[in-house]
């Protein structure tokens, strides 16, 4: 058996089908066609995709990308949420800590190779902590992002061999401020203080309010996107 081929062909078919459906209705055929070989990934710039899915499938894993240069309101968010929600929280670390990475490629790598940083500290820890799962779930919407306006609700990733699944592609900003006001989802503090989109400390700078919420990452440097999700 083809095991890309049929994941591709699955995705592909689930997104035609799961377009017009709800986030609910996603998670919940992400959960009956992968059972176990599910998880998820949360940032922790709030719960908002974690109350979604452990609703429908509680005792999921999640996995948070400790990158080292988290603020620690990022940090206080990643434990609130693991003891509020019925979830596993997987705390995944790079091969080389801070100091490390600093000791072998130079210190403040972010500042002068972002991408070679987001790749040992995101990318790499990712695609490992991902290896025993068949499909995941990310909180990517369209309207975030010029690279995502095209993302379906269902896809195929070609790079990681396995199916991603996005349930609130559809949802706009007010939807997400609709539901985390009516669920009382768990925020993370710096998206009252000009955070609206949270990375690493170093990479994160706050934002005027009314310009493009991801202007803030990685300012000045070219880049939009970690690695994780292209």
């Amino acid at each position: 058996m083809n095991v890309a081929l049929d994941g591709e062909t699955l995705a592909a078919e689930a997104a035609a089908e799961l377009e017009e459906a709800s986030a609910q209705e996603i998670i919940q055929w992400a959960a009956d066609t992968f059972g176990e070989k599910l998880c998820m990934t949360s940032s922790m710039a709030d719960a908002l995709m974690v109350d979604l899915v452990s609703k429908v499938k509680p005792g999921i894993d999640v996995i948070f990308l400790d990158t080292g240069y988290h603020f620690a309101e990022t940090i206080g968010t990643r434990d609130a949420v693991a003891s509020i929600y019925p979830i596993n929280l997987v705390n995944v670390t790079p091969s080389r800590s801070v100091a490390e990475q600093d000791r072998d490629l130079g210190p403040r790598l972010h500042g002068r190779n972002p991408n070679l940083c987001c790749h040992l500290r995101k990318v790499e820890p990712l695609q490992q902590a991902l290896e025993p799962y068949d499909a995941w779930v990310s909180g990517l919407r369209r309207d975030e992002a010029t690279s995502r306006r095209n993302i379906g609700v269902v896809e195929w990733d070609p790079r990681k061999k396995m199916v991603k699944v996005n349930p609130i592609a559809r949802w706009t900003e007010e939807d997400v401020d609709t539901y985390m006001a009516e669920h009382g989802v768990v925020v993370n503090p710096l998206q009252y203080d000009g955070y609206p989109s949270i990375g690493c400390a170093p990479c994160t700078q706050r934002v005027d309010a009314g310009a493009d919420p991801r202007s803030g990452r990685w300012a000045g440097m070219g880049k939009t996107e970690c690695g994780i999700h292209l």
